[in-house]
């Protein structure tokens, strides 16, 4: 600040500027004499040694700034951070184990703080103490105006008295009583009634009292559990028994380790070990087993909830706009991990329960070749299996039993062929065949149940690389063989030396039993051939038919019509014959080995092919004879083959088996089930007689008119 003292005295002023450097600027100002005179002051000598001392005093260090330098502008930023706030805070963490280091830490810095009770206007409370207040106020007021009008009451009253002393004397009381009564009015202001305030809570006392429910006592009376009072007598000479019983048992297993080899031996204990920790898993599971598999199906019912609903009520409502072509939609895809890795190499329905199918896991890679898994699925579960039975080998081929829908036979790829029981829940088969008792030297491609022989036991036939047909018969506990028949490559047939006949063996790879006539039943072979053999003629075959140029993956019989019957190859092409005839009637080329063939139960001109292309070829020859009505990809990766196909028996799905061992299940559209139409006033035929003559009318379409001798 700059100013002017008395006497002329100069104040300086000084500026600080950037760089600590001092300004000084200096203003003087001129007083006129008259001022001086008015003052009546004389400067003294020693002012200008005063104007000195007040000079500042440069620093040595101070930084020499341009005048631009001087009028720059610094911006400051002020944080709202506080200073006094430590940053090194630490706390124990339990979950790590150390102490760490706090990266927030609160900035806030309360400089005063004060406890107060702040209502608002516009709340309940509010509004009384507001109310309250008024009152008070207007009380006083009401008080100061009484006061004020009795003062001049009181005067006219004065100077009315002498005038109406005579005439007032009777009214004096009742004027006394009626001013009385207006002061009192006038002093004690009226007080309006307060509201109840209504409580924010709704609450309202009320008394209520409930009838307390009646105790019943409920009694019943039980059979006494039926006992039985059991005594013996323990002698001397039964407890000697009974201690030598248990001592020759001793030395029996004695003996028999003995005998056993060292790696032998080792592999029993672990057996042993393996068995009484199963028994013991097994006495804790089995008492909550069914009711586990029940929530399981509950909660799988629960999870596939969608998938349930498209299998019984969704119907394509594009199959209508569609050219007679049909689509399968995927349901449910079967997997476990026990059978990573392994093909799916057998499909079958179980011919009692419609829900329930078995799948036999093996490979089909001769270099491959390890385990094998028998499992069974139903659609109420298909996150897992409802059986599951592990084999040393890989299993091939699997039949279920018409009439004991718990009995499956297996074959598998070292020869051997085995039963197993569901109604026992140990993995191992209740018959095996073994080198002693007939197996076959190289892998059983398929088996099928037959009706039971003479002496009412169960038998089953099996087909083989190595050439043989065999008939197994289940009695007591074994297996007994019959080879049927023995298969032979026509004209391949040499004389060895001393007359000797050699011949070359043909390699069965499927085969299917006539539904009709018992005895006969087709061969398919490793050479393309078909060999429809008799299983009262050992030696010869009834006809021969020439079908692929390669291997026969399948072969079949209709279900409807006694003389057709379908056959597939590794050719790509799938044949339909009559059996009385040896060209084929339809020949259909899919572009790809073909793995399996059925026949839909619903229909005798229906079927489905899967081919290791991935697609699944469905075919209805009432409606196209020429090519598939549906043609689609099931496996979404290439390396991905399907191997086997299945119908339902009873709903229209197919499962499909692929060699990444996952089962795939699939709703056929309504193009794929057509029934015949029904027309105005005709009932609709049903039955087989309507299936077979709607096949032979397809086949007289193609079978050649023999010329008139």
């Amino acid at each position: 600040m700059s100013g002017v003292g008395r006497g002329g005295m100069v104040e300086q002023s000084v500026i600080t500027g950037r760089g600590s450097r001092k300004r000084v600027s200096a203003e003087t100002t001129t007083i006129s004499q008259q001022e001086d005179e008015d003052s009546g002051t004389d400067v003294g000598e020693g002012a200008d040694d005063w104007a000195q001392s007040k000079a500042t005093i440069r620093p040595p260090d101070q930084l020499d700034l341009t005048d631009a330098e001087l009028k720059e502008e610094i911006t400051r930023i002020l944080t709202a951070n506080n200073p006094h706030a430590p940053h090194n805070i630490v706390r124990f963490s339990f979950k790590e184990g150390t102490y760490k280091l706090i990266g927030f830490v609160n900035q806030l810095a309360v400089h005063y703080s004060h406890i107060g009770n702040l209502i608002p206007k516009d709340s309940d409370e509010g509004r009384r103490q507001h109310y309250q207040d008024e009152l008070v106020t207007g009380s006083q007021e009401s008080a100061r105006l009484v006061f004020s009008d009795t003062e001049n009451l009181e005067e006219e009253e004065e100077i009315k008295e002498g005038d109406a002393e005579a005439e007032s004397q009777i009214d004096i009381p009742a004027a006394e009583a009626s001013e009385k009564v207006i002061e009192e009015e006038l002093m004690t202001p009226k007080q309006p009634k307060e509201s109840k305030l209504t409580n924010q809570f709704n609450f309202s006392e009320r008394a209520s009292q409930t009838i307390n429910n009646p105790l019943r006592d409920r009694e019943c009376q039980m059979e006494p559990p039926p006992r039985a009072n059991f005594s013996a007598t323990a002698n001397q000479w039964e407890i000697y028994d009974a201690y030598m019983e248990e001592l020759e048992k001793q030395e029996k297993t004695k003996e028999k380790e003995k005998t056993k080899t060292p790696v032998a031996k080792k592999m029993g204990t672990m057996a042993m070990r393996k068995m009484t920790s199963l028994e013991s898993q097994s006495d804790d599971i089995t008492k909550v087993m069914q009711a586990a598999k029940i929530v399981e199906r509950m909660v799988n019912q629960n999870t596939y909830d969608d998938v349930a609903q498209d299998f019984k009520y969704y119907e394509d409502a594009a199959d209508e706009y569609r050219d007679q072509e049909g689509t399968l939609l995927p349901l449910w895809k079967f997997q476990t991990d026990k059978a990573k890795r392994l093909a799916v190499t057998a499909l079958s329905w179980n011919p009692k329960y419609k829900d329930l199918f078995a799948v036999g896991h093996g490979s089909y890679d001769f270099m491959k070749q390890s385990r094998g898994m028998l499992l069974l699925y139903s659609m109420k579960n298909p996150s897992f299996p409802e059986y599951a039975f592990s084999s040393d080998s890989g299993i091939m081929c699997l039949d279920m039993h018409m009439d004991h829908p718990y009995l499956v036979v297996v074959g598998h790829y070292d020869g051997n062929v085995a039963v197993y029981n569901l109604k026992k829940p140990h993995s191992q088969p209740i018959f095996r065949s073994s080198a002693k008792s007939g197996k076959h030297t190289d892998p059983v491609w398929q088996v099928k149940w037959q009706k039971d022989d003479m002496d009412n036991n169960l038998n089953f036939f099996s087909v083989s690389s190595d050439g043989r047909i065999v008939s197994w018969t289940l009695v007591k506990s074994e297996l007994v063989h019959t080879d049927v028949i023995k298969l032979k490559v026509e004209g391949s047939t040499l004389e060895g030396p001393e007359g000797l006949q050699l011949f070359t063996v043909g390699c069965g790879t499927a085969f299917d039993f006539h539904r009709e006539i018992d005895y006969m039943f087709l061969v398919g072979t490793e050479e393309g051939k078909i060999y429809k053999c008799s299983k009262s003629y050992s030696s010869q075959f009834l006809d021969t038919y020439d079908a692929h140029n390669m291997a026969v993956d399948a072969v079949s019989w209709n279900p409807y019509h006694s003389k057709v019957f379908i056959s597939c190859s590794s050719d790509w092409t799938v044949k339909i014959w009559d059996h009385t005839v040896k060209t084929p009637m339809f020949i259909y080329d899919l572009n790809s080995a073909v793995g399996d063939v059925a026949w839909a139960p619903y229909s005798s001109t229906v079927f489905a092919a899967v081919s290791t292309n991935g697609k699944t070829h469905v075919f209805d020859l009432s409606i196209n004879k020429y090519e598939a009505i549906c043609n689609q990809p099931v496996v979404a990766k290439k390396k991905n083959k399907i191997t086997h196909v299945q119908f339902n028996p009873v709903h229209p799905i197919i499962i499909v088996g692929d060699d990444r061992g996952h089962v795939t299940c699939l709703k056929l559209s309504p193009n794929l089930r057509k029934m015949p139409k029904e027309k105005k006033g005709q009932e609709v035929q049903k039955g087989p007689a309507v299936e077979i003559a709607k096949l032979d009318k397809l086949l007289n379409l193609v079978r050649e008119v023999k010329p008139k001798t």
